[in-house]
């Protein structure tokens, strides 16, 4: 097999997710390691813990690709005082190079919010809220139709089950069909007026603030799945740019769930 480069893999998602595509707060990219380093294989995840390096040391993966940064804040020591520097510093310890593509892959074209489409069956899924960025049209929400109207509680439950996720938070179940859908994974309460502006039938989102349900009552169907739930099959995304890019190279999804909230 034809050895592969970090940068490599870096280039090609950096392609499909440009990294001017990413919100000013956030910080994707390369995380940790040298560049020049050949890849033993690569470990998709969504967020990087010390679980996930030692799950990347035992399957021979030199590589983690999260869409969750590491980093998003500069670090003045590294020790054992938090979980990010524990992490680091085991990656480090183990020549484990770390990429993250966050917020430029939920703005880039066929990214997390296409993803989701795709899984819930949306027709002509396109960005809502778009803007164009250095040339590149793209935009932190996604709107396209069901094939056919449901109802709010078949649409909830549809989600709920496509999704994989255990519990949906809604507002007022809505007494019309759902047809238009809008999408923003993460934490997407912020589009939810431009989702009402485009006319959309529900709204579904990772985590939205507690007084963002009032004042929407029949107006739009929101339908709330956990932020983790919402993005964890971003890792699918990662895996057809990688084996694209690089025909051969080991590509695993990680096993470890990181979710950090447990439901009761």
């Amino acid at each position: 097999m034809t050895s592969v480069k970090i940068k490599e893999v870096l280039s090609a998602l950096e392609q499909f997710a440009p990294l001017p595509l990413q919100e000013s707060w956030d910080n994707a990219g390369l995380q940790i390691g040298l560049t020049e380093a050949e890849v033993s294989g690569a470990l998709l995840c969504l967020d990087v813990t010390e679980e996930i390096i030692d799950e990347a040391v035992c399957r021979g993966c030199n590589l983690v690709v999260s869409h969750h940064p590491l980093l998003f804040r500069g670090l003045k020591q590294i020790s054992d005082s938090t979980y990010v520097q524990r992490t680091v510093w085991k990656a480090i310890s183990n020549g484990i190079c770390v990429i993250s593509m966050h917020t430029n892959l939920d703005n880039a074209l066929h990214g997390v919010n296409f993803n989701i489409a795709h899984r819930i069956g949306l027709q002509n899924a396109r960005f809502f809220a778009q803007k164009t960025v250095a040339g590149m049209d793209c935009g932190s929400g996604v709107i396209g139709e069901l094939p056919c109207e449901i109802s709010s509680t078949e649409f909830i439950l549809h989600v709920k089950k496509q999704m994989e996720a255990q519990c949906a938070m809604c507002n007022e179940l809505l007494r019309r069909p759902i047809r238009h859908v809008a999408i923003c994974g993460g934490a997407g309460d912020f589009l939810l007026p431009d989702a009402i502006h485009e006319g959309a039938d529900a709204f579904i989102t990772g985590e939205m603030h507690y007084h963002q349900y009032f004042g929407y009552s029949q107006q739009i169907q929101i339908c709330v799945i956990g932020h983790y739930e919402s993005e964890h099959f971003t890792t699918q995304i990662f895996e057809s740019i990688i084996s694209s890019a690089c025909p051969g190279l080991k590509v695993v999804t990680s096993q470890v769930n990181t979710n950090p909230i447990i439901y009761l």
